[in-house]
Formats: C-alpha cells, sequence, structure tokens
C-alpha cells in the first residue's frame, strides 16, 4: 500500500514537472511571462465573451500545401473584382469615410478644430506617392520595398475594447496596389512572419474592417519573437491606452532604406532593421504625443527604454508626421521625448 502510494505521488510529481517545463518553454518569449501567462488563464476562466482563437497559428509562414489556396487571390488583385466581391473582401473604397466626412477646414485652422482637417491624422503626402485608401485605414505603399512606409488610422475606446475572432482571415494581395503588392507566398520558407503593421487586434467592430488589416500592403517581414513578443506586447499598449483616454490617432510602420536584405518568391521585399509607432492623444486638456523604435529581434526590456521623440524617428524615415497640426503645438509634441501621461499605476 505504500509502494502504491509513492508511485502515486512520482507520477503526480513528474506531471507537475514536465506542466511547469512547458509553461516555462512556452512563455519564454514574453517579455512579461507572468502576465502573459494569467491573460490566457483569464481568458479561458474569466473572459469567455473573448475566447482565445483556435486553429493554425495566424502568423505561420505558409508552406508548399498552402500556395494554392493563398495565390488564389493573387490574380484578383488586378481585375477579378466581382469574385473579391463574392468572398466578402471587397472594400468600401467609394464610399464617404468618417474622415472625408468632416469639415475640410483649411490648414490654418485655430487649435480647438485643427482635428477636423480633413486627413489630419496622415503624414504629409508627396503628389507621386502611392495612397492606398480603405475604410479604416490609410497606407502609402512604397513599391521598391513592397510594403508601406506608414500605416495610419484612428483606435477608438469601442474599438479597444471589442473582441472579434480572426477565425477566416486571409492573407490576401492588395487589389488597391496598383503596381501589385507582396502575395503571401513569397514568405514561403522565408523564416519570418507576416506582420501586421496595423494590427487586426485594433479593428473588432466589424469582419470587414478586421479583414483589412490582412491586406499585404499591411503585413511587413518580422521575426517571429519580435511579432509575437514585444510588437505584441506594444500593440497592446496602446489597445489599453485608448480604452482609458478614449481614442488614439496612431501611425505605424517600418524604417526602410535602400541596401535591406530582401525575401520572396515572386517579389522582392524588403526586411526592415527598425519599426516605429506613434500615438496623438486629444482628449486631455493638452495634447500628448509618444514615439516608439524597435528593433526587429526579440527583446525582454520595457516598453519605456524604447521612447524616443518623434522628430527623431522623422530623421530615420524621412516622413513629416501631423504636418495639419498648428506649428506651435507640432513642434512641441515632436520635439518632446517622455512618458509623462502615458504609463502609470492604472496600466
Amino acid at each position: 500500500m505504500h509502494r502504491k502510494g509513492l508511485r502515486w505521488g512520482n507520477t503526480l510529481y513528474l506531471l507537475f514537472f514536465f506542466i511547469v517545463i512547458g509553461l516555462v518553454l512556452h512563455y519564454r518569449g514574453r517579455t512579461k511571462p507572468l502576465v502573459a501567462f494569467w491573460n490566457d488563464v483569464k481568458s479561458v476562466f474569466i473572459y469567455d465573451k473573448k475566447p482565445q482563437d483556435r486553429g493554425d497559428n495566424p502568423y505561420r509562414n505558409p508552406e508548399p500545401d498552402d500556395v494554392a489556396v493563398d495565390d488564389r487571390t493573387e490574380d484578383m488583385a488586378s481585375d477579378d473584382r466581382s469574385l473579391l466581391e463574392k468572398e466578402g473582401l471587397e472594400k468600401r473604397t467609394d464610399e464617404t469615410t468618417r474622415e472625408e466626412a468632416e469639415d475640410n477646414t483649411p490648414s490654418t485652422s485655430t487649435p480647438s478644430d485643427f482635428w477636423k482637417v480633413k486627413d489630419f491624422h496622415l503624414p504629409a503626402i508627396g503628389s507621386n506617392d502611392q495612397i492606398i485608401r480603405h475604410s479604416r485605414i490609410t497606407l502609402r505603399y512604397r513599391e521598391q520595398y513592397e510594403q508601406a512606409d506608414w500605416v495610419a488610422y484612428k483606435l477608438t475606446d469601442e474599438e479597444a475594447s471589442a473582441y472579434l475572432s480572426r477565425d477566416g482571415n486571409k492573407f490576401v494581395p492588395d487589389p488597391l496596389v496598383t503596381t501589385g503588392s507582396a502575395i503571401t507566398s513569397d514568405y514561403t520558407r522565408s523564416g519570418y512572419d507576416r506582420g501586421h503593421l496595423a494590427p487586426a487586434g485594433d479593428f473588432n467592430l466589424t469582419p470587414a474592417d478586421k479583414q483589412e488589416t490582412f491586406y499585404m500592403s499591411n503585413i511587413s517581414p518580422q521575426v517571429p519573437d519580435f511579432n509575437r513578443g514585444i510588437w505584441n506586447d506594444l500593440e497592446q499598449k496602446f489597445r489599453q491606452w485608448a480604452q482609458r483616454d478614449g481614442e488614439l490617432y496612431i501611425v505605424t510602420g517600418p524604417v526602410l532604406k535602400p541596401g535591406l536584405p530582401t525575401i520572396g518568391n515572386k517579389n522582392e521585399i524588403a526586411v526592415p532593421e527598425r519599426y516605429y509607432k506613434i500615438a496623438l492623444c486629444l482628449t486631455d486638456a493638452q495634447p500628448r504625443m509618444i514615439g516608439f523604435v524597435l528593433n526587429n529581434e526579440f527583446s525582454s526590456e520595457n516598453l519605456k527604454t524604447f521612447v524616443v521623440s518623434v522628430d527623431e524617428i522623422e530623421q530615420m524615415t524621412g516622413i513629416d508626421f501631423f504636418p495639419r497640426l498648428p506649428d506651435a503645438i507640432e513642434k512641441k509634441l515632436e520635439s518632446a521625448n517622455t512618458t509623462k501621461g502615458w504609463f502609470s499605476a492604472r496600466n
């Protein structure tokens, strides 16, 4: 009897040991493993309305068996708009967007109404730029690098708090990119994730909004441990801030430059060394802005260590962010390198 109890105790000990080892291996790539573990536990036992997505890893690089499915949309990007519409992928590009419906006030507007200016949240646009306007995101596509160098949108409290499964979402070529966007099979066996610039998790009000983020124009090659680790942490932090502050204007993208290594079976897609993300909050009495630059690699550092001034990001990228802000406000916000008003005990 004693031996039987001893064997049972040893079995429980070994089972506990392997569970601990499994948890360590699973969460070792997270910047906050205990927080990530607790969030996963809550998603199972507490937040039933937000179940964890199941099935294949959404970032998984497509292998040969996937190519036949993923690349069927390659030809859709040119002429077959009816097929896109049939699959629910046609976007409401001809409809009046929320930004376009607002007052098209000249850029000389007073500080109290500068946010009403059409495309107020977009970076400066050149006459030869390829600007892609979907219903919820706007981006500038750089054919030279086969990806966008900025994606801009507004994130509201409602969107940041909502949940919508990404089951059924497909990475597809962007039909609005006149020069042709990258395709899914360009990432096959590349070793890189199809990393979102505007994250799917920011668009949970309608399936159409969420599907927009799966256009290949919004995708960039990211190191897996970066995409699923520190970059994901930053995306979640922005959603927390949108919930707290009501809404954020966000611009995000890769730092592109000539000479970057490339991947791709059909297109040459540049692999960025760094990515940036900028948030502007106008709901407080005093506007706030914060910028981040992260290397395309695993990191366990605190997010605060990646904070930089927006002026620095402009120097890195050559992009003029929020040019429709009144000059005095723009200069003050973009030159600041501070976390004041952003990080707090609440988040």
